[in-house]
């Protein structure tokens, strides 16, 4: 006999987990969590330092993006996560929510319910803040949000830089004013990483009775008839029905990738490659949005940050000074040190992120540095440009073919460079100077508007923000409803980054957990659950 879950969950990532937990908070709701990658037991994924082996290793899906047309046909590795917890068990663990604006933008656009006064309850919800408990923070949330707990000596060096180019300090960049430089807060407890899966799955959830979670499950499709989601199919296992919902979680890359393998999305594409239309609809897999990050890099005229650590001795001791203290390079998120500032000086709000990081980034091709580096990076925060998610083909097991279409408005590229610019200017203050000895890349020889442009095109990266595939609307061309429902196939709903009309003004883990928080409550309303 075939089982049939009330609620099917398709991506075990930061939504998947939160709507996981929640939804089956009812005794009576039976739910089945589906993530294609493994566990989260290895202990790198519990480090804050870890992640930078794991955004390249087994918690990763290895992609990369199409030959970028405005940028000179560069090719950018683009990690999106495979492995319980998605993004929040393999990233910096920043803990941002993006600007109140943001939201309030997206209400004017005919969003009801997501302006900023409607998502702070979602956000608060979340949280057990180890510094704030007012308006804007809660405690006794399953998401742990702490302060750094391994700070150096040039971090306060570079507030002091900001300082002197009328940069204030800001010491809680999600509270009442986004604009300034600080500490990032970080989703940790007790310095581990407190991921999605990790803060909301956690034991006592797991053995819940009418919860089931699966890892290592690709669903090739999900299944309609009669115009309704009734399930998804698994390779090799046929197909496993859903009594209530389907809901879609895996990501704004992996979400329009298993809609459009499922025949849903635009008819020319699926038809082009041989896939059945089962529902065309153009909007899926469009609008895909995200931040380009490029940076500084300088050498330092001592240890000032954690470079000498990758030396093989040094992390030894490293390791043992975690153990015994709870501190130094392993307690670290290495980008735990940044802040919000303007690129456009009559900007709506901050529209430059920056993250000082705690190290050279010496893959970047620096040459080595006897006593290691610092990076400064910049990223323009809203973005004009859009892209799209499309398949390769109807092999589900193929990449999907990801364009950023990054800087194809020129306002973009305009903006990222003055932000690099201003990353620059930073790094060359006087209050930096003990610790800077010169800065490396672009270096003195990147002067002119085309040395600017050529450097980025040689190394800039993804911030790993992308949004904005299924987007919701009030319009007929949406993907999505506000209430997150798929619009044209009844049981079928999506919440995690795609749904985002328009990019948030910073990293995205944050904002995609409250949406997860927001979809269980959009469920259950609409179930009596």
């Amino acid at each position: 006999m075939t089982t049939v879950h009330d609620f099917i969950i398709v991506g075990g990532g930061s939504a998947g987990s939160v709507l996981a937990a929640r939804l089956s908070e009812n005794a009576g709701t039976s739910v089945l969590l589906l993530e294609a990658g493994g566990g989260d037991r290895h202990p790198l994924y519990h480090l804050p330092a870890g992640f930078a082996k794991m955004t390249k290793g087994i918690g990763s899906w290895g992609w990369k993006t199409v030959p970028q047309t405005h940028m000179k046909g560069m090719v950018i590795p683009y990690t999106q996560a495979k492995v319980l917890g998605g993004g929040s068990t393999i990233n910096a663990q920043i803990y941002t929510r993006g600007n109140a604006l943001d939201y309030d933008e997206w209400r004017q656009m005919g969003c009801d319910g997501w302006g900023y006064d409607d998502v702070l309850p979602y956000f608060r919800r979340s949280e057990d803040n180890d510094t704030y408990d007012d308006r804007f923070h809660g405690t006794g949330g399953p998401l742990g949000v702490s302060q750094p707990a391994a700070p150096l000596p040039i971090c306060e060096a570079y507030f002091e830089a900001a300082a002197s180019l009328g940069i204030p300090r800001n010491y809680d960049m999600t509270g009442e004013a986004q604009d300034g430089v600080g500490y990032y807060q970080l989703t940790q407890r007790n310095t581990r990483r407190c991921s999605a899966s990790m803060g909301f799955l956690t034991p006592a959830v797991r053995k819940r009775p009418n919860l089931t979670i699966r890892t290592g499950a690709q669903v090739s499709r999900i299944v309609v008839e009669g115009g309704r989601a009734i399930g998804v199919e698994i390779a090799g296992e046929g197909v496993l029905r859903a009594g209530a919902e389907v809901i879609l979680s895996s990501g704004a890359i992996g979400s329009p990738r298993l809609l459009m393998l499922s025949g849903i999305g635009p008819a020319d594409h699926l038809t082009g490659l041989g896939l059945p239309v089962v529902f065309d609809q153009p909007e899926v897999g469009s609008n895909l949005q995200d931040h380009i990050d490029l940076f500084v890099i300088a050498e330092c005229t001592g240890p000032h940050t954690y470079d000498r650590y990758a030396k093989p001795q040094w992390s030894v001791l490293a390791g043992l000074q975690y153990l015994l203290t709870r501190k130094g390079p392993v307690a670290s998120s290495l980008f735990e040190t940044g802040g919000f500032w303007y690129a456009e000086p009559d900007a709506r709000s901050p529209d430059i992120q920056f993250h000082l990081g705690l190290g050279s980034g010496i893959e970047a091709g620096v040459a080595a540095m006897p006593e290691g580096g610092v990076t400064l990076n910049s990223a323009y925060l809203r973005p004009r440009s859009r892209g799209t998610v499309r398949l390769a083909s109807a092999d589900p097991m193929a990449a999907p073919l990801i364009d950023p279409n990054y800087w194809q408005d020129p306002h973009d590229r305009e903006m990222s460079i003055r932000g690099l610019k201003l990353a620059q200017k930073i790094l060359r203050q006087d209050a930096l100077k003990p610790f800077v000895k010169a800065e490396r890349l672009p270096g003195p020889e990147v002067r002119s508007d085309q040395d600017y442009f050529d450097f980025a095109c040689a190394h800039s990266k993804t911030d790993h923000h992308p949004a904005g595939t299924c987007r919701m609307g009030p319009d007929a061309a949406a993907v999505l409803d506000t209430s997150l429902r798929f619009r044209g196939i009844d049981g079928l709903r999506v919440a995690d980054a795609s749904v985002m009309p328009r990019l948030v003004s910073s990293n995205t883990n944050a904002p995609t957990i409250m949406i997860a928080e927001k979809a269980a409550d959009l469920i259950r309303e609409a179930h009596g659950i």
